[in-house]
C-alpha cells in the first residue's frame, strides 16, 4: 500500500520501521516541529523524525491540518491508508476523508476502555489486570472509531515506560497484519457503555498521598515512572519513587518504621521503597540512597 505515516514519541517508531520493512510504500511521514527540550532549551527533533531522516523519507511537520494548505497537500499524496501512532494533533475530516481507506488508528489500550491522552498510565494506576493495542478506524470523535484488531498482554508489575516499549512493538506488528488483508479485520463498533477516559497527568497527581493504601501508592509509582516520577517530600528535598514494593507494617502514614525505610500509608498498610532518585542524581537503589541520606526511624513524611 501508498501510506502516509503520522507520529511523533518512540512509541510509534516501531510501526514505521515495520511498514517500510513490510514492503509499504510510505509517501510522506507526519511529525510534530522540533521542540525546546533539555537545560538548554536547544531544539530537539522527535524520534519519529529522526528515524525518517534516518531512512530518507519525506517529512513534513506542519503546524496544523485545519487549513485548506496542508490538507491539500495531504490529500496530493494519493495515499491509500493513513497509518496514526500519537501524532498529537486533531485530524480533521477532509484529511481523515483523504486517503481510499481513511486514516488507522495505534492506540495504546483495550478500547472503548482509556480512550484519552495518557491510557498506559490509567491502565495501571487503576490497577487493570491487562492492556493492550487496539487498531482502529478513525472519525472525529476522540477514539471514538470502529476497532479493526485488538491485542492484548497482561500489566502484571510492568511500568509504564515498559508498556510503552512492548505496546509500541504490539502495535507495529498489529498494524502490518491488518494491512496485509483488510478484509479480514471489518470494522466493529464500540461499546459506549464501556468507555473510560484517560486524562493527561495532571503534575499534582505525581505527589505521593501517604493517606493512600500502599497497594494504590505501588501502583501509581509504576504508572508515572520513569516520568514524571512520584515523588516525596523528605526534608526540603523532592524525592522521586521509581519503584516500590508493599510491605509489612503499620502505623501514622508517612512514618518511616524501620531502618529499612519501610513507610507506613493508609488503610494500615506499609509500602518499601526500592529505587529512588535525588534531584539532579542518578537513580539508585534503597540502600544506596540511605548510605548517602541515612533516615531514622519514626521520621515523618509530608
Amino acid at each position: 500500500m501508498r501510506i502516509v505515516f503520522m507520529g511523533t514519541p518512540d512509541f510509534a517508531v516501531p510501526a514505521l520501521v515495520a511498514l517500510r520493512e513490510a514492503g509499504h510504500e510510505i509517501a510522506c511521514v507526519y511529525t510534530q516541529p522540533p521542540r525546546p527540550a533539555g537545560r538548554g532549551k536547544k531544539l530537539r527533533a522527535s524520534p519519529v523524525q529522526v528515524k525518517a531522516e534516518e531512512l530518507g523519507l519525506e517529512l513534513r511537520s506542519p503546524k496544523g491540518l485545519r487549513k485548506p494548505g496542508p490538507q491539500e497537500d495531504f490529500a496530493a499524496l494519493g495515499a491509500d491508508v493513513a497509518v496514526v501512532a500519537a501524532y498529537g494533533l486533531i485530524l480533521p475530516q477532509a484529511v481523515l476523508d483523504a486517503p481510499v481507506h481513511g486514516c488507522l488508528n495505534i492506540h495504546a489500550s483495550i478500547l472503548p476502555r482509556w480512550r484519552g491522552a495518557a491510557p498506559i498510565h490509567r491502565a495501571v494506576m487503576a490497577g487493570d489486570t491487562e492492556t493492550g493495542v487496539t487498531i482502529m478506524q478513525m472519525e472525529a470523535g476522540l477514539d471514538t472509531g470502529p476497532m479493526r484488531h485488538i491485542v492484548r498482554t497482561p500489566i502484571g508489575t510492568k511500568t509504564t515506560g515498559e508498556l510503552f516499549e512492548e505496546l509500541g512493538e504490539m502495535g507495529a506488528a498489529a498494524m502490518v497484519e491488518v494491512l496485509a488483508d483488510l478484509d479480514a479485520y471489518p470494522p466493529v463498533a464500540q461499546d459506549e457503555a464501556l468507555t473510560t477516559h484517560a486524562a493527561k497527568v495532571d503534575k499534582a497527581e505525581a505527589r505521593i498521598d501517604w493517606t493512600q493504601s500502599a497497594e494504590a501508592i505501588e501502583r501509581l509509582v509504576r504508572g508515572l515512572a520513569p516520568f514524571p516520577g512520584a515523588w516525596f517530600e523528605l526534608g526540603h528535598e523532592r524525592v522521586k519513587l521509581l519503584m516500590a514494593a508493599v510491605g509489612e507494617g503499620s502505623g501514622r502514614p508517612g512514618e518511616v518504621l524501620d531502618a529499612d525505610f519501610t513507610i507506613a500509608c493508609g488503610h494500615g498498610t506499609a509500602l518499601r521503597p526500592l529505587t529512588l532518585q535525588r534531584a539532579g542524581k542518578p537513580a539508585m537503589d534503597h540502600e544506596a540512597f540511605l548510605r548517602g541520606r541515612p533516615i531514622e526511624p519514626g521520621t515523618r513524611l509530608p
